[in-house]
């Protein structure tokens, strides 16, 4: 592909995510490669200074973390997706970052070794997303008619609980009506839908089942289940 972008990605990786659906949404023409972050390869780890993806070669020059590769897009290819004024793009960063800060959280949830641990991180979600409907507006978007960062950087958050709800209901969004009706308009975009490939939801599956935790032992449970006629 001749292009001057590279996108070196995981299939997992949420914060790749984020910087993919930037790109489609600013309809620029990139090069998406996956790397192995068990087996890092030595090209990988020559221009990654921390061996993390996101990693975003543009034009020679590597830039990395999600947050900064975001701006740097905002800042060269139009639409702009931040606020115009200076108060509104410092608050929309900070949600960025409540949606980083949330992601770690999900982290615990699906790493939590017993029943108790995996109910405390799913309560500590869903006060998080009761912090996040108190903000959320009419819509149809994070900061009303224009699509933005902080909705490119949620969008995988949201992705993750499509695959926790085929394993059992945790009451994530019960009673949050905006949160709810975000993440559904968010999952139709089509710049959010391709910022995954097609079996990502069974990637994850496997990846959560292989992790030989309390949600673990809740996906092979439910896998034993019968299924209804």
């Amino acid at each position: 592909m001749n292009t001057d972008l590279l996108l070196v990605s995981h299939a997992l990786c949420p914060y790749v995510q984020r910087a993919a659906i930037v790109l489609a949404e600013k309809g620029v023409t990139f090069e998406r490669r996956d790397v192995d972050l068990s087996r890092k390869p030595d090209w990988f780890l020559a221009v990654s200074p921390l061996g993390k993806t996101p990693l975003l070669l543009a034009e020679g020059q590597e830039i990395f973390e999600s947050a900064v590769i975001c701006e740097y897009l905002d800042e060269t290819r139009p639409p702009r997706l931040h606020p115009e004024d200076a108060i509104g793009r410092a608050r929309h960063r900070a949600w960025v970052e409540f949606a980083s800060s949330l992601l770690n959280t999900i982290g615990t949830f699906y790493a939590a070794v017993d029943g108790q641990g995996l109910e405390a991180r799913a309560a500590e979600i869903r006060g998080r997303f009761a912090q996040l409907e108190a903000e959320l507006g009419a819509g149809p978007w994070f900061g009303g008619e224009r699509f933005g960062l902080v909705d490119a950087a949620f969008a995988p958050v949201f992705r993750y609980f499509n695959v926790f709800e085929r394993v059992d209901d945790f009451g994530f969004f019960a009673g949050l009506s905006r949160v709810s009706a975000w993440r559904a308009r968010l999952a139709a975009r089509p710049s959010v839908r391709g910022a995954v490939s097609e079996d990502y939801p069974e990637r994850l599956m496997a990846f959560l089942a292989a992790r030989r935790s309390a949600l673990s032992r809740r996906i092979e449970a439910s896998a034993r289940l019968p299924v209804s006629a």
